[in-house]
C-alpha cells in the first residue's frame, strides 16, 4: 500500500484550468497503476483517468477526453491531472488512487475496480 495526498483543487471559472497533484509515499510508487476518480454530490463515483506504472499508457473517460491529461513523475512519486476547458459539470471531489494490478485489468473494470489505496480527496468547483 501507498499513502496518497492530493492537492491543487479550488474554485475556477468555466473555461479555466487547474492542475491536481497526488503525492505518494513509499519506494514502490513506480510499480503502481495510478488513477483519478471524481464524485459529485448525488452522483456515482466516476473513473476519470488512469496511467500505467511506466507512464506510456493512459485511459480517459469520454467525459474528459481531450480536456484532461494524466501524467506521472516516478522520480517525484507524484501523479498529476491537468484539467483544461473546465465545465460546470466537472465540479466534484477528486480522488487519487493506486494499485499494483496491471493497467489493462484496471481499465477493463473502469469505475468498478477496487483500488487498494486512496487519497482523502480535493474539491474542484467550477463556476458557470
Amino acid at each position: 500500500q501507498v499513502q496518497l495526498v492530493e492537492s491543487g483543487g479550488g474554485l475556477v471559472q468555466a473555461g479555466g484550468s487547474l492542475r491536481l497533484s497526488c503525492a505518494a509515499s513509499g519506494r514502490t510508487f513506480s510499480s503502481y497503476a495510478m488513477a483519478w476518480f471524481r464524485q459529485a454530490p448525488g452522483k456515482e463515483r466516476e473513473m476519470v483517468a488512469v496511467i500505467r506504472w511506466s507512464g506510456d499508457s493512459t485511459y480517459y473517460a469520454d467525459s474528459v477526453k481531450g480536456r484532461f491529461t494524466i501524467s506521472r513523475d516516478n522520480a517525484k512519486n507524484t501523479v498529476y491531472l491537468q484539467m483544461n476547458s473546465l465545465k460546470f459539470e466537472d465540479t466534484a471531489v477528486y480522488y487519487c488512487a493506486a494499485d499494483r494490478a496491471p493497467f489493462r485489468v484496471v481499465v477493463a473494470a473502469t469505475t468498478h475496480f477496487d483500488f487498494g489505496s486512496w487519497g482523502q480527496g480535493t474539491q474542484v468547483t467550477v463556476s458557470s
